[in-house]
């Protein structure tokens, strides 16, 4: 960085189905969900991420809340632009004589297709990317929870995000062997959503499937120290009259139980792949969990019981890509890994 640094701005973009975050100078300094609302007349953009969030669900024909990505990757390019150019505005906020050409860092999920990984980096130079670089998820997961990528040592990473889980084992600056499977965050809370109906007859929204998920979501139905239940109210769909419902975490452990088996068997398929001098470390150094998805209760739990290897959840799970991309942008000119 010379004489011009100030004409550039560098920023580390962890462009997630659920969550938008932006790390610049080290700092987060966008952490948004990823949802723009836009003007049906005139396309406008309205509101972007955590505002646009609460008019999620409760808008009128002229306003319309779209997630751009959906299933980790692009569904609305138009959103998608409108949406990353809006929180890269959030940080400059002061007024400048010009704009600062922008380098960036933006992951992608490891299974994007080659159409897919063009859309992201479309998106990123249409919202003002001079300089982009991609990076794999999973490769990003593991750099932010401190793995040597580079070393000649085998790591497997799952990073549970909201479109999709990433199964990786990493060595080398390489990615060995890789899975992504579609059954991540949002198709727990779409499975809230189901169970909800089918078993209790009430009508509930995405925000409060999240917020049963968050409050009394489980991956197993006997934990140690369990949440309290949580008290979901809405409409009967018989009668139409409010109904209110205590909803236990055993409750939700039953409901999450096929979406979580297709989690173990995509790992024992990547497991199944994996060579066996790089197995062998695996299973010393135990499997790292990264994503939001990570934080569902007793879930490292029951992945050790069921594989027979030690399961670790990352300090900061849900920074964990965001942190690693960061790093992977102050070693642009080293990581080879990276695509431009």
């Amino acid at each position: 960085m010379g004489l011009f640094s100030f004409l550039t701005q560098e920023l580390a973009i962890d462009l997630g189905t659920a969550n938008t975050i932006i790390i610049h100078n080290d700092k987060i300094v966008v952490d948004e969900p990823s949802i723009v609302a836009i003007d049906q007349k005139t396309g406008k953009l309205i509101a972007i991420g955590e505002r646009a969030r609460q008019m999620h669900g409760k808008t009128h024909e002229s306003i319309k809340t779209i997630r751009p990505l959906r299933d980790g990757v692009i569904a609305d390019f138009n959103a998608a632009e409108q949406m990353i150019r809006g929180m890269i505005k959030m940080i400059n906020t002061k007024p400048r004589l010009f704009s600062p050409t922008l380098k960036m860092v933006v992951c992608i999920p490891s299974g994007s297709t080659e159409v897919e990984v063009r859309a992201v980096r479309d998106s990123s130079e249409h919202a003002g990317g001079r300089d982009v670089f991609l990076i794999f998820e999973p490769m990003a997961a593991s750099i932010g929870i401190g793995i040597d990528v580079e070393a000649p040592e085998g790591n497997m990473i799952i990073d549970i995000g909201g479109g999709t889980t990433e199964i990786a084992v990493v060595a080398l600056g390489g990615i060995v062997c890789n899975k992504s499977i579609r059954v991540a965050g949002d198709g727990f809370t779409n499975d809230i959503q189901t169970y909800m109906r089918h078993q209790h007859n009430i009508k509930i929204g995405e925000r409060t499937a999240e917020d049963i998920k968050i409050n009394v979501g489980s991956a197993l139905s006997d934990l140690d120290d369990p949440p309290a239940d949580y008290i979901v109210r809405g409409p009967n769909l018989m009668t139409a009259m409010p109904i209110e419902i205590p909803v236990s975490y055993q409750e939700i452990a039953h409901c999450l139980d096929k979406p979580i088996s297709k989690i173990e068997s995509a790992i024992l398929s990547v497991l199944e792949q994996t060579p066996p001098e790089l197995y062998a470390d695996i299973v010393q150094r135990g499997i790292n969990l990264a994503g939001g998805g990570a934080l569902l209760r007793g879930l490292s739990r029951r992945l050790t019981e069921k594989i027979s290897i030690p399961f670790h959840v990352a300090e900061d799970p849900l920074h964990a890509v965001a942190r690693g991309t960061a790093i992977a942008l102050k070693n642009v000119d080293k990581f080879s890994f990276l695509m431009r």
